[in-house]
């Protein structure tokens, strides 16, 4: 039997998660993590047409409702600002994916009264 095409082993599943001279490795960029450079990677928010959709989906959640708003304009820190905000105000977690904010549980409603507060051009999509 010839081994040395297909014989890896477990050692190709390896990776340094921790070092003494540095602390813990970021399993990404195997950078230590206090200087990880894959976490630094902007958010940026999907196209805005001036409209912020707001819909509940529960594909690939097994079952569990999310709440996501699509179309803020908004990049980086300020996306994350308003939903941290948006979070607090329906008092659930949640996180910011592809510039798209998802809170957990339908409040949808909550959302959109909340965007309307603050002067968002708000629409309700998807049923």
């Amino acid at each position: 039997m010839n081994r040395s095409k297909t014989s890896t082993g477990l050692s190709g599943l390896s990776a340094l998660v921790y070092s003494t001279d540095t602390g813990r490795i970021c399993p990404d960029c195997s950078q230590p993590v206090a200087s990880c450079t894959c976490k630094s990677i902007p958010v940026v928010s999907t196209s805005s047409d001036g409209v912020v959709r707001v819909s509940r989906e529960t594909k690939g959640r097994a079952g569990k409702g999310v709440t996501l708003v699509k179309g803020l304009g908004l990049e980086g820190d300020a996306l994350t600002t308003l939903a941290k905000a948006l979070k607090a105000a329906c008092g659930s977690g949640g996180t910011v994916k592809d510039g798209i904010v998802e809170v957990q549980g339908d409040h949808c409603d909550k959302v959109i009264a909340y965007l309307q507060g603050k002067g968002w051009k708000v629409k309700r999509a998807g049923g």
